[in-house]
This record gives structure tokens, sequence and C-alpha cells, in this order.
């Protein structure tokens, strides 16, 4: 008796305990059950992402059998339950996520130019788009035959290239037109440094196989179409009628093109947090049906006929579902208005179907079409930002206490006052979701965006694209010059607005390039945060809260090296220093931003260095109170073997361009040519001694080292 009595807490409480946690778990999931199909898009999303963050095929199908394996084991073992059942769903969906993209990018597969070169050829134009303010026109081309280099030798090019050519030089060339140029190109670049914009990968997903710019004189060999096409004609039409940043915005509006918007006024909006009124997207989606059905109904409500014998709601929302497909086709059918377009027509099903309209389950559905037809959209910020912000208004506006405080009946000042308080609280919930997206694209944050929206998103829902509408109707006769009028004066408005925003004490925020695991945790706990309804929810302010501390307590790179080595930056105190006196103002702009500074200075301008026209000396102040000797060279001259060789055995990191001789020996890192073709740009931290680069050892994605066409390798030098 007492053997057994002993014995009895040690077998039978632990399956008790696992029943009841079984139970528990269980319990939650059926009080949750409308919430679980919210994380299917996520899950697909999560294998989506294990694509892009493993390095190789095997991992990739290691994973997608992991997956399929977990789920098969979840549906044997789960007896049935929702728990099993939701593990199975889930593990299937993010294998699907990875077989999705690996298919993807195996079907845009397309050749890469080899190296630089200038090369004449024979295009025919797929693209035209003006890029207004920076008086440039941008080409997309696929090569008709071979081209030829500068010394009459025959290339082969990509199937597809783009290049940017002069307004002056451009002569009337519509889509379709067949031209012959001269173009210096070169391959997609991919990140100079960690956390940079990575052209390469994008690129490979559009099918573009160089991109450079094109020379003159440009021969037009057969005209395209005559017709520039709704898009391109209505955005010139706009930018005719008002000029300027003006238009541009105006023209954004109503097409999707943001090419005629000044880079100061664009970079006003951004920091602003006003960015988002350029994209197409739900805003935009959600006035152009509004409109459209608020029309349909007033017109059809006047013919007693038809208001007694069709259902006028339902007609108007078939008109609100055509012009939103129409709105979305005239602005490019980019990511964002595909999602709002999906959403928008999910929520005129739903209205006439009698359900309710504005649901996670539509944001879900919209989400799912995206990722299943354009999954590599996951990994860029326009795909990021838009989901963010829609999940985040909707997430908010179905809090059971929220609901109940825009429900109340109330009338007068109260009512404009509850009203403001809830466009405060969105804007204040949007900016909070979309803040570590911005950070970790844009390495840039602001802090009025919540404020400025306020008067934004009114001023433009109901007053600029009102009147913009208003006057291309008018103009059908002839007479929309007064309303051209007064929207070119609301619009200067909102760029006012967007100025003094931008221009305010501490209104944009510098950070360093974001570690990817912070950046994750983020995301995760916001997910769990907005996707479920039950107290669990609060469990994901566990993942946010770590992701913001790993984030606080990442220090930004003491050295920033390009892949290149031509470019490079160290850290001075409190700003980033660059190397080179004459550096574009993307590459300054790359360096200061991931090296967590709103704007670069001139490294022989700083006290802690020491330049000659060929070569650099800085000491770095490390967080540890080590001082670091960085040599860096700045000119393509060759610098006598011995005065180099010494000045490496006095330095700690030694960076080039060019290949360093074999006794440039520094004490700890050695950046030359053949280092950096190895690890593309790299990001040091000296204090801890991380080193964090753009190309990662056995990296097998497409874009890394893709099927190659073009120039020939230069000729060898004859040995003497």
């Amino acid at each position: 008796m007492a053997g057994s009595a002993v014995d009895a807490p040690s077998t039978h409480p632990p399956g008790r305990q696992i029943a009841r946690t079984r139970d528990a778990v269980e319990a939650w999931l059926e009080a949750e059950r409308d919430q679980l199909p919210l994380w299917l898009p996520v899950m697909l999303g999560a294998g989506i992402t294990l694509w892009f963050v493993l390095p190789r095929p095997i991992l990739w199908i290691a994973t997608a059998l992991a997956c399929l394996a977990t789920a098969a084991a979840a549906a044997a073992i789960g007896r049935g339950g929702r728990l099993a059942h939701a593990i199975a769903v889930g593990a299937v969906a993010m294998a699907a996520g990875v077989a999705v993209i690996g298919w993807r990018a195996e079907r845009v597969a397309a050749p890469v130019l080899a190296r630089p070169v200038v090369a004449g050829f024979t295009a025919r134009v797929e693209r035209v788009e003006p890029l207004v303010a920076r008086q440039l026109v941008r080409l997309t081309l696929v090569p008709i035959g071979s081209a030829t280099d500068g010394k009459g030798r025959r290339i082969d090019l990509p199937d597809r290239v783009r290049v940017n050519v002069a307004v002056a030089e451009m002569p009337k060339a519509g889509r379709g037109a067949v031209i012959r140029l001269r173009a210096r190109l070169m391959p997609p670049p991919t990140a100079a440094v960690p956390g940079a914009y990575d052209y390469a990968r994008v690129a490979w997903f559009a099918g573009i196989g160089a991109t450079g710019r094109g020379l003159a004189p440009i021969a037009v060999l057969r005209a395209g179409q005559p017709d520039p096409g709704i898009r391109a004609a209505l955005t010139a039409h706009i930018i005719a009628n008002v000029p300027g940043s003006a238009g541009g915005v105006a023209a954004a509006l109503a097409t999707g093109d943001t090419g005629a918007i000044d880079e100061a006024d664009a970079e006003a909006m951004r920091a602003a947090g006003l960015a988002h009124l350029l994209s197409v997207s739900g805003l935009h989606i959600t006035a152009v049906v509004g409109a459209t059905m608020v029309l349909v109904l007033r017109v059809l409500a006047l013919i007693p006929a038809l208001a007694l014998r069709l259902r006028l709601p339902l007609v108007a929302a078939m008109a609100g579902a055509g012009a939103a497909i129409g709105y979305t086709l005239l602005t490019g059918a980019e990511v964002p208005t595909i999602r709002s377009c999906v959403a928008a027509l999910l929520v005129l099903a739903a209205l006439a179907l009698g359900r309710e309209a504005m649901t996670l389950r539509l944001v879900a559905g919209g989400a799912l079409v995206v990722l299943l037809a354009w999954p590599e959209a996951l990994a860029g910020p326009s795909f990021q930002l838009s989901f963010a912000a829609i999940t985040a208004i909707v997430a908010l506006h179905d809090h059971p206490a929220l609901r109940r405080f825009g429900q109340r009946e109330e009338r007068g000042w109260r009512r404009l006052a509850r009203d403001l308080l809830l466009l405060l609280a969105t804007g204040v919930v949007v900016e909070l979701a979309l803040m570590p997206i911005a950070v970790y694209h844009f390495h840039r944050a602001g802090l009025y965006g919540a404020l400025a929206n306020i008067i934004a998103i009114p001023l433009t829902t109901f007053v600029i694209m009102p009147l913009e509408l208003l006057a291309l109707l008018l103009d059908m006769g002839g007479v929309g010059a007064p309303v051209w009028w007064l929207t070119e004066r609301a619009l200067g408005l909102l760029l006012w607005l967007a100025q003094v925003v931008a221009a305010s004490p501490g209104a944009v925020t510098a950070w360093a390039a974001l570690p990817d695991g912070a950046f994750a945790l983020m995301i995760g706990g916001g997910l769990w945060v907005a996707l479920w309804r039950t107290r669990v929810r609060r469990w994901g302010a566990v993942p946010l809260l770590l992701g913001i501390v790993w984030a606080l307590a990442t220090p930004p790179p003491d050295l920033l090296v390009t892949g290149d080595g031509r470019h490079a930056a160290v850290r001075a105190g409190d700003e980033v220093a660059i190397l080179r006196d004459r550096t574009g103002d993307y590459m300054r702009d790359v360096l200061a931003a991931n090296g967590g500074s709103i704007a670069p200075v001139l490294l022989g301008e700083t006290g802690s260095a020491r330049c000659t026209r060929d070569l650099c000396l800085a000491e770095v102040q490390g967080r540890s109170g080590r001082r670091w000797r960085v040599l860096m060279t700045r000119s393509a001259y060759l610098v006598p073997a011995g005065e180099l060789i010494a000045a490496c055995t006095r330095a700690d990191v030694v960076v080039s361009e060019r290949r360093l001789p074999r006794r440039c020996t520094p004490r700890w890192l050695k950046l030359d040519r053949d280092t950096l073709a190895q690890t593309g740009g790299l990001a040091v931290t000296f204090a801890n001694g991380r080193i964090v680069t753009v190309r990662q050892p056995g990296d097998a994605h497409p874009w890394i080292d893709p099927p190659r066409v073009g120039a020939a390798p230069p000729p060898r030098r004859p040995q003497s």
C-alpha cells in the first residue's frame, strides 16, 4: 500500500495534467474558431519567408518535407481535435509557401548580364515610364538580335533590360516601337551594404537582366503605338493642368504615377508619414467605390420604374465593383492596389449577401490572393506596409470596447469629438504598426504621422479626390479650369502640411539596420495581438517587447563597406563619415541610413582622420573604449608598395577596391577586391567583433549567381 501511495503522484497526475492542458487548448481554440482561418495567409507567408532566409535548395526541400511530415503526424496523432487540425493545415500552408515561391523563382528565370558594358543594340519598347521630376524617361526594352560592344565585338544581351534616357534625348517612341541605341549597361546591383535595397532580387522577379543609361542618338526604326495609353495620357493631362509637385501628387492619386513629384516633396511626404497617400491602395479604392455607389444610387433613385423593380444597393455594388477593377487596371495593377481591389470586391460581395462588410477575413482573403499570385511581394515594403495598416485598422475597430464607443449615439459637438478621437486613435495605432516595417526597410521613423494624417486623410478623401474627379469630368466640355485651380490650392495645402511636419524638430529619427530576428519578433507579436480575440492575445506583447529591446540594444555599425570597395563610412561620434568627397546622392543616403544617421559628413573634415588624395587613416572609438585604426584607399592611383605595406601593419582594418599586396597584413581585417567579391558589402561592429555580410556562404538563391550572358571576359595579358 505504501509503495502504491508513493508511486501514484509520479504516474497519474502528469497524465491528468496533460489531458487538462489539452482540453484547455481545445477550449481556447473552440472560442477562437472564427479567427483560425486568419492564420492561413500567415502560415503561407511563413513558408515564403523561410525560402528567402534559408540559403540552399536542400534546406528548402527539407523544410517543405518537414512541414508535410508535421501535418501527417498531427492528423494521425491528434484524434481529430481542433488543435491537430490547426497544426496540420498550418504546416501544409507553410509547405505550400516554400513550394509556391520556389516555383515562382524558377518560372521567371532569365539570364543576367555578365559584366558592365557599353553596347549598341536594337530593341522593342515594352514600357515607357516618364520620370518628369528627374527629366528622365525609363524604358523597359526587349533586345532584338545580338549587340556589339565598343570594339565592334558581338555580344548577347539579356531578354529584358531597363534604361533611363534624358527627356531631351528621347525621340517620340511609344510602346511597341523598335529603336536603335547605345547604352551603358550593368548587371542589376545587389544590396550595397547589409540592410540596403536589393535591386538584384527585385529585378530577378521582374525579369530584368540589365539596367543602365541610354546614350544619344536614339533612332526610331519603327513607330510604336501612337496612343500612349489611357494611363499615360491621363497623367500627362493632369500634369498639364496642375504644374509642379502638386500635379505629380494629383497624377499619383489618379493613375499611381509618382514620376512628376519633386524628390524634396516626396521626401517630405515620407518624413511626415503621408507617403501612403501616393501609393494607390485602400484609401483610394474606397473613395472611388464609395463615390461610384453614391452616384449610381442617386441617379437610379430618380427613375421610379427602376427604383421599384431593382435592388438598387445591389446594382450600386456591381457598379462599384466595376469601378474598383477599372481603377486598379488604370493605375498599373500594383500589389497594394490589387490587394485593395480584392478586399473591396469581397466587401461588396458581403454587402450584397447581407453580411458584415469589413472583417479581418476579407483582409486575409486579399493577402492570400496576392501571396499565391506574387509570393515575392512578401519581401517588399509595399506589401508589408499595406497589409499592416489595414490589419491594424480593422483589428482596432473590431475590438469590443472600441466598437461600443463608436456605436454610441452622440449629437453635435460630442459626435464630432468622438469621431476625431477615433481618427486619432486609428492614426496612432497605424503609425505604431508601420514603424517597425519603416525602420527595417528605410531606417527612418516619423513621429508626427498620426497627427498629420488627421488632416491629410480627410483633405485627400473628401476634398482633393472629388475636386480632381469633377475637374476631369468638366474637361470633357472644356470648362474644368476653375476646378483645377481649386484642386491645385488643395494639393498645395497638402504639400505645405508635409513640409511643415517634416521640418519640425524630431520629426524623423534615424535607425541603423534592424536585426532580422528583432524584426521577426515584432511582426510575430503584432500578428498575435491583432488576430486573436481572447485574453491569449496579450501574450503577443512578450515577443513584441523582446523585439523592441533587441532593436534598441543593437548598436549601429562602426564601419560600412560597399561590395565594390569604392565607398566606405565610419562612425565618428554620433555621425556617419563617408570616405570619398565625390559620392553620389544615392550612395550617400545608403551609407547614412544604414549607419543610423540622417545626413553624413565627409571623413576628411573630421578630426578623427588623416587623409591624402589616395589614402585615409581613420581612428574609430569603439564602445569598449578601444580605438581602432582603419586604413582606406580613396582613389584609383596606385600607392607605392612599400608605403602601403608599412601603413597596413599599423592598421587594424584595411579597405580597398583593388587587390592588395600579399604582404599587406593588418592586425584584424583585410577587405580588398578578392575578399569583397566573396562577402559583398559588409557592416562591422568593433565592440563585439560582429561582421554582417550581404553574401552568405553557400547562398543559392537564383539572383545571387544567375545564368550569365553578354560581355566576354577581358583578354588575358601575355606573361612576360
